[in-house]
C-alpha cells in the first residue's frame, strides 16, 4: 500500500521554482485542491524554460502523480515532464517504456488527473516541467505525489575497497542462485561482483567504458575450448551518477542477466554449476590480487543499494559485523 500522499504535509521550504508571477503564486500554493494565495503556481513568463520542485526531505517511492490548474483560473498545464533526483542537481527524466514520456495534463483549472507510474521511482527530489498550457491562460499547477518510505541500506566504496561474503555451503543449493544490487558511480569502470573457482572457473561483473559486462569463464579449456568463456554485455552509460539495478538468475545451465529493465537470457554450455567455485563472493573488487590476469583489476568507486545474495541482506550483515 505504497500510495500516502507526499505533497500534501510539506514545509513550505520544500516547494520552489523557475520563478513565480508575485509572492501570491509562489510554489509553496501549489498543493493539490488548496485554494490559498492566488490558488496554485504560476511562474514570472510562461515558457518551456519553468519548472516546479519538491523536496520530500529523503530518498522516497514514488508510484503516482497527480495535477490540477491554479483554482478558479485560466491557467492550467496541458502537458508535462517529470524529472526526479537525489541531489537536486543531477537530473533523470522519467519514461515510460523507454520513449521519452510526456504525461498529458489538464484541460480545466479545478479537475484533478492522476497518474499511476508504471515503474515506481526511487528519489528525494521532484520536478515537475510544464510543456504545453491553455492558449487562453498561462502556466498554473497544483499538484500531489503518492508513494511511501524507502527503506535502502547504502554502502560506499572508494576504489580500494571490497566487501567479502562468505556462507556455509551446508546452507547453499548448487541448483539456483539469485544476485541483486543497485549501483551508482560515476566512474566507467570497475568490478562489481566476483567469485573464484579451484581450476581457473569465475564469474565477474565488470562495469567497462560504462557498460556492464558478465564474464563467466569455466576455466576448463582443454575439454571445452569453444564453451570456455561466455561474456555478455548490457546497458550504456550506466556511469551516469544514477541508480540501476542489477540481476542475475542461475538455474542449472540457464542464466538470467538483468540490467535496469533489460534481460539477457543464455544457456551457459559445459559443466557450468557452482559446485566448483569457493564459498565466497566479493563485490567492489577482487580480494587477492594477481588472480583472473584478464581482467582490468579496477576495483569499483561509488555506491551500492540493497545487495541480496539468495535473499541475505548482504549490507545489514556487513553493518552487523
Amino acid at each position: 500500500n505504497c500510495d500516502d500522499q507526499l505533497v500534501s504535509a510539506l514545509p513550505q521550504s520544500s516547494f520552489s521554482s523557475s520563478s513565480e508571477l508575485s509572492s501570491s503564486h509562489s510554489p509553496g500554493f501549489a498543493r493539490l485542491n488548496r485554494r490559498e494565495g492566488a490558488g496554485g503556481w504560476s511562474p514570472l513568463v510562461s515558457n518551456k524554460y519553468q519548472w516546479l520542485q519538491i523536496d520530500l526531505g529523503e530518498r522516497t517511492e514514488i508510484t503516482a502523480v497527480a495535477t490540477q490548474g491554479g483554482y478558479g483560473s485560466s491557467d492550467w498545464v496541458t502537458s508535462y515532464l517529470l524529472m526526479f533526483s537525489d541531489s537536486g542537481q543531477n537530473w533523470k527524466q522519467y519514461r515510460q517504456e523507454e520513449s521519452i514520456w510526456a504525461f498529458s495534463g489538464n484541460t480545466n483549472a479545478d479537475s484533478v488527473v492522476y497518474y499511476k507510474l508504471q515503474h515506481s521511482i526511487k528519489a528525494r527530489f521532484l520536478r515537475f516541467v510544464p510543456l504545453d498550457w491553455n492558449p487562453n491562460g498561462r502556466i498554473g499547477m497544483r499538484i500531489e505525489v503518492y508513494g511511501c518510505t524507502y527503506r535502502s541500506e547504502v554502502v560506499g566504496f572508494d576504489g580500494k575497497s571490497c566487501l567479502i561474503y562468505t556462507f556455509n555451503q551446508k546452507l547453499m543449493s548448487a541448483l539456483k542462485d539469485v544476485i541483486s544490487l543497485k549501483f551508482k558511480t560515476m566512474q566507467s569502470d570497475g568490478i562489481l561482483l566476483h567469485r573464484e573457482g579451484q581450476n581457473g572457473d569465475h564469474i565477474t561483473l565488470e562495469l567497462i567504458k560504462g557498460k556492464l559486462s558478465l564474464l563467466i569463464n569455466l576455466g576448463d579449456t582443454k575439454t571445452h575450448p569453444s564453451n570456455a568463456q561466455i561474456n555478455i554485455t548490457l546497458g550504456s552509460l550506466l556511469d551516469d551518477q544514477h541508480w540501476h539495478s542489477v540481476l542475475i538468475e542461475h538455474f542449472n545451465n540457464q542464466v538470467n542477466f538483468t540490467v535496469d529493465k533489460h534481460t539477457h537470457h543464455f544457456h551457459a554450455k559445459g559443466e557450468f554449476n557452482y559446485l566448483d567455485l569457493e564459498y565466497e563472493l566479493s563485490f567492489g573488487g577482487i580480494p587477492v590480487p594477481g588472480k583472473s590476469g584478464t581482467l582490468s583489476r579496477r576495483n569499483f568507486h561509488g555506491c551500492f543499494e540493497n545487495i541480496y545474495y539468495n535473499g541475505v541482506n548482504i549490507i545489514d550483515l556487513a553493518r552487523r559485523h
